[in-house]
């Protein structure tokens, strides 16, 4: 997407529910004398307000975010407003998340652990129509499609949705607290479950929470 306005400024919205973090790219996009944040929101709900009111050039969206999966923003913008790039920043793993940022209509995908340089550099790609995947992504991608082996998570296995359901019970949320922040019922989180139990290999409730736990603490770790 190619930037068009009369001072030649990047509008920047930034979808994140980490004050600090947000105050901290904030701080790091307007050094830049052609970028502005133009907005900031927590959740999904606030960012699609912050889309209509602000008229970004480009959304920068968390994952983990209050309440709903960034991803849906992602799909959501997509569908609605296609010509506006969206760039996942998140502290997830590329390997396990990329590829779904992408299938859902993100422009590029970055870990939060990346340099401020990089990070600037990938904001000026995705708005300058480019996608962005770091080398090792890619390459890993490439294998996939041309039949290669690559090393893979167990995770993986589980579709976008099982894996939002695995991460909300490794924050401890009950069947029914996860049930009502999906809008969706229990007795379908409750096939989530079984599932996720099943492609994992976990032999009841008590393993699935105890490796849910495990993974989500991973994942903090690395932000």
């Amino acid at each position: 997407m190619a930037i068009d306005n009369k001072a030649g400024v990047i509008k920047i919205l930034l979808v994140e529910d980490h004050p600090v973090f947000r105050l901290g790219l904030r701080e790091l996009i307007e050094q830049e004398p052609d970028l502005l944040v133009c907005g900031e929101a927590k959740n999904v709900g606030e960012g699609w307000e912050q889309v209509s009111r602000e008229q970004p050039d480009l959304v920068i969206v968390d994952i983990s975010l209050d309440g709903r999966n960034g991803l849906e923003l992602v799909k959501q913008l997509k569908k609605q407003i296609p010509q506006l790039p969206a760039l996942v920043l998140s502290m997830y793993e590329e390997s396990l998340y990329a590829e779904r940022a992408l299938q859902a209509g993100a422009r590029g995908y970055i870990m939060k652990h990346e340099t401020a340089d990089l990070i600037i550099d990938v904001i000026r790609k995705v708005c300058a129509g480019e996608v962005y995947l770091s080398a090792k992504m890619t390459s890993e991608i490439l294998a996939k499609m041309a039949g290669g082996t690559h090393s893979q998570s167990p995770h993986q296995c589980l579709t976008s949705r099982e894996l939002e359901v695995f991460e909300m019970i490794g924050h401890g949320l009950t069947t029914k607290e996860i049930s009502t922040k999906l809008c969706l019922s229990t007795k379908t989180i409750g096939t989530y479950r079984e599932r996720i139990k099943e492609k994992l290999n976990l032999r009841n409730t008590s393993a699935l929470s105890h490796r849910a736990v495990q993974w989500v603490e991973q994942q903090e770790h690395r932000e």
